[in-house]
């Protein structure tokens, strides 16, 4: 019989102060985890219960679209992130070591060169494709501010999982079922997500979607389309291709003009400095000067819009930095606060964002210290001015602004969400492939490299994300599949041998029914046991005392509801219902 005394269960009463969010703090008192270091836990009997679910969870949904498990080793050479070249390009959050041979390794947070040079070892042929493999497993990422528990460690655990194809057909199909098997995965946990259109990030590749439980203290904000079943974070969410009045805003906008303006450098400082109805942060044009390959190229934005550094990289199609102040002077002949696209020199290309069709005119910096431009046309002072200017897609989306499908056939308003990232799947068509040398003979005869795609959960970051959508103010509420326990029997008299024999009658029929069952068999008062029932969140909990008995009942309380039900001790199946 699982007793609290065998199992090592450990409540407390009081959250550590470090303890921000709601799931870091009740999974410290219901005693799942423990802190050993910043970032870094460990996971208690009772937490192993539910990882121990939840992977169970993973592994038959993988299995069943034909992921083969494997382990691959924590420890990763530096060779293989350097052929990759990843190896300086991941940054600090990769944890780097050297052994007593000055070898580099670094502690894996994913593993694609791993697995690219694991099966491209045994996979010569296109008739041995496709290959699919996932593992769970460890990883390590040296955060600089690890935070709220286990949904930001500097170690925690993931299933990850890989696959290799002969063309993009069979990559689209893999791709496709492990949504799926995703969608079914968080389904069976009990949680509300989004599945939503993403950025790539660090693992690269071409096409990205994020599954994201829906929860207020989420990290990450997710734009929704409910009216074109559309969903993306907001680094990847696209923006309505405004067009441009031409007529109206060449024949209707009075000439530009200078204004000095010492010292007003900031979007703010321009706004209070014109004092006027006519001059807000959307009406300020908003310059922004970037260096790609060692030239330079301007950003314009409305000022009420965030610049999406992601959307820009690719627009660019090459990675950018921003230019300095010595820069801006040099190729703007201003200094950065006073620079803008108009009469900017011919060779500096002018990237427009579609915001900027929202007004007629703009105030903008004139490329001359202590100056600024009022009343400028960004059709006519521009567009129609330059020949190196065009119009893209390089800010952020907002709640509020309209989406428009590609194929123009559905139109909606975005809404914000606030969801906390727990799966991720990728096409990283042949990114490592290619880098790797990884590559096998085609139907041709040919040398081609590996279509790949990869597939991660946080299994961690989603048994948080899970008490993050499920808790009240007495603790947690497991969603079935995920509860450490199916039922808790609380013995309200332990020392009392009647009582203690109709919990083993109850225990016996709950296990026989195929129900994981612990017993409260502790010495402590009925208070303090019903309050760490409620702080665990078991489903199902079943009070056996002596008042009850007496009248040949049992109590029976749905942790979620919080209904409570008096069951006939004859009548036991009640609990199974």
């Amino acid at each position: 019989m699982n007793t609290y005394r065998n199992s090592f269960i450990h409540t407390i009463k009081e959250a550590p102060n470090d303890a921000e969010v709601i799931s870091h703090q009740l999974m410290i008192r219901s005693g799942m985890i423990r802190k050993v270091a910043s970032g870094i836990y460990s996971i208690l009997p009772l937490g192993q219960r539910v990882f121990s679910k939840l992977n169970t969870i993973i592994r038959e949904e993988m299995n069943q679209i034909g992921a083969v498990e494997c382990d691959m080793p924590h420890m990763v050479p530096s060779e293989l992130w350097k052929t990759s070249g990843r190896w300086n390009a991941y940054g600090k959050e990769l944890l780097r070591i050297t052994d007593r041979h000055d070898r580099e390794f670094c502690f894996g947070p994913t593993h694609e060169e791993v697995i690219t040079d694991l099966v491209s070892f045994y996979t010569k042929s296109y008739k041995q494709l496709p290959v699919f493999l996932y593992q769970i497993q460890t990883k390590f990422r040296d955060e600089v501010r690890p935070r709220f528990g286990l949904m930001r460690g500097r170690e925690f655990l993931m299933k990850d999982a890989y696959s290799f194809h002969e063309s993009r057909a069979s990559l689209d199909d893999c791709y496709h079922q492990s949504k799926a098997a995703y969608r079914a995965i968080f389904t069976r946990c009990g949680l509300q997500f989004v599945e939503a259109n993403a950025d790539s990030g660090a693992i690269g590749g071409d096409e990205s979607v994020e599954f994201l439980v829906v929860a207020e203290s989420g990290e990450d904000e997710v734009l929704v389309c409910e009216s074109a079943g559309y969903a993306a974070n907001v680094e990847a969410a696209p923006c309505q291709q405004n067009q441009f009045n031409f007529e109206t805003s060449v024949h209707e906008v009075p000439a530009f003009k200078v204004v000095d303006t010492p010292k007003v450098r900031t979007i703010d400082e321009v706004v209070k400095f014109f004092d006027s109805p006519d001059v807000t942060p959307a009406t300020v044009l908003k310059s922004i000067l970037v260096m790609t390959n060692d030239s330079p190229i301007m950003c314009c934005l409305a000022g009420d819009k965030p610049l999406n550094e992601t959307k820009l990289t690719k627009v660019l199609g090459a990675p950018f930095r921003f230019a300095t102040d010595d820069e801006v002077r040099a190729h703007c002949g201003a200094s950065p606060g006073f620079i803008g696209p108009v009469g900017l020199p011919s060779n500096i290309p002018i990237y427009l964002d579609y915001s900027l069709a929202q007004s007629l005119t703009y105030v903008c910096g004139a490329n001359q210290n202590d100056r600024h431009l009022t009343s400028v046309s960004i059709v006519r002072d521009v567009k129609l001015a330059t020949t190196n200017s065009v119009m893209v897609d390089i800010r952020n989306a907002q709640a509020g602004d309209v989406y428009e499908s590609p194929t123009g056939d559905q139109r909606g308003t975005y809404t914000s969400q606030r969801g906390i990232e727990v799966g991720h799947v990728f096409k990283l068509g042949t990114k490592y492939s290619h880098a790797m040398g990884a590559c096998f003979t085609n139907q041709q005869g040919k040398l081609t490299d590996f279509e790949m795609g990869c597939y991660g959960i946080g299994v961690g970051r989603t048994i948080a994300a899970a008490i993050e959508q499920s808790h009240d103010e007495h603790g947690i509420i497991w969603p079935e599949e995920l509860a450490p326990y199916d039922a808790l029997i609380i013995n309200l008299t332990p020392k009392d041998p009647h009582v203690c024999d109709a919990v083993q009658t109850v225990h016996d029929f709950l296990v026989g029914h195929g129900l994981d069952v612990i017993v409260d068999d502790r010495a402590d008062s009925p208070g303090v046991k019903f309050k760490d029932a409620d702080l665990i969140g078991i489903p199902r909990h079943i009070i056996v005392g002596k008042h009850g008995l007496s009248s040949n009942h049992i109590e029976l309380k749905h942790r979620r509801t919080g209904e409570k039900v008096m069951v006939p001790f004859d009548s036991l199946d009640t609990i199974l219902n």
